[in-house]
């Protein structure tokens, strides 16, 4: 791909300068606005650093604020035959803090990017001052029928057209994640669906069926977790979340009984886009 911002991104809404960087061979889209304590951004699926333009928005007076869209989100290459499993995102993830040097990281992570970037913090914890999270999982989740059912429908021919034809993470599970389904307006909505063009949605599908294909590293992580109960954490949750339900989040409180929660009633999966006022004013606080 061209290292350029597209025509349909509207600068009012992500006013910031894209920087890339190599890895492994392939461009990796990333921002890196303001100075000071680092803050590093790790998005899930279907969704890419525009998600936390708001958060990052209202932090870079203060902070330097990262945020990189994985390989095959966003504005980053979207190889067809790239390796999209979480274990390799986490990894191109690990070398971009090492090439940008980035060093006494606040962690903001969400769905996939929770296990993520969770990663880098077990492997590395005297680099992490402190971790939120909102909506997302880091342990096996084969023996869970919430999730087991939809995996199996989505390794099936029918869910991979709705995933590579009908771009279903956007068309269809994106509106129905939302709490209030006004704040996904038709144009903000857009800046997603144009992130994921037709031929270019293998790492979108490659996500559905890591939620199976994971589990194993998702368990072997939070095995490990608990290098991390010195550290500050802090938990949202968007309690209409009808795809990453609220028992998660008492297992994430049960591994870390220190750590401080703070529950929408009224978001849903994507707490960034729905309360990222919110978010900002506690994070600052936090």
């Amino acid at each position: 791909m061209k290292n350029i911002q597209p025509a349909w991104l509207d600068k009012t809404l992500f006013p910031f300068e894209s920087k890339w960087i190599e890895v492994g061979g392939e461009s990796l889209h990333y921002i890196d606005e303001g100075k000071g304590d680092v803050i590093l951004f790790a998005h899930g699926t279907p969704e890419w650093s525009f998600g936390y333009r708001d958060l990052i928005k209202g932090l870079r007076a203060k902070y330097r604020c990262i945020a990189v869209d994985m390989l095959g989100f966003g504005l980053s290459d979207k190889s067809p035959n790239a390796d999209y499993t979480c274990q390799a995102h986490a990894a191109r993830l690990e070398f971009i803090i090492r090439q940008l040097d980035l060093k006494n990281i606040l962690i903001v992570a969400n769905d996939f990017g929770g296990g993520i970037a969770m990663s880098y913090a077990i492997r590395h914890p005297e680099n992490i001052r402190g971790i939120v999270l909102f909506n997302t999982w880091m342990w096996s989740l084969k023996d869970d029928k919430h999730y087991s059912g939809p995996a199996k429908a989505v390794n099936s021919w029918f869910g991979r057209m709705l995933y590579l034809t009908f771009n279903a993470p956007v068309n269809i599970i994106m509106p129905a994640a939302f709490g209030n389904k006004n704040l996904l307006t038709p144009h903000i909505h857009a800046h997603y669906k144009n992130a994921l063009p037709t031929g270019q949605r293998t790492a979108a599908f490659a996500f559905a069926k890591e939620l199976m294909n994971a589990s194993d590293w998702w368990q072997s992580l939070w095995e490990k977790a608990d290098v991390l109960k010195n550290k500050k954490i802090l938990f949202f949750w968007g309690l209409k979340d009808k795809f990453v339900p609220v028992k998660e989040l008492e297992k994430w409180k049960e591994k870390f009984p220190d750590a401080k929660t703070i529950a929408f009633e009224d978001a849903g999966h994507f707490v960034q886009e729905e309360k990222a006022e919110e978010m900002r004013g506690a994070i600052e606080l936090f």
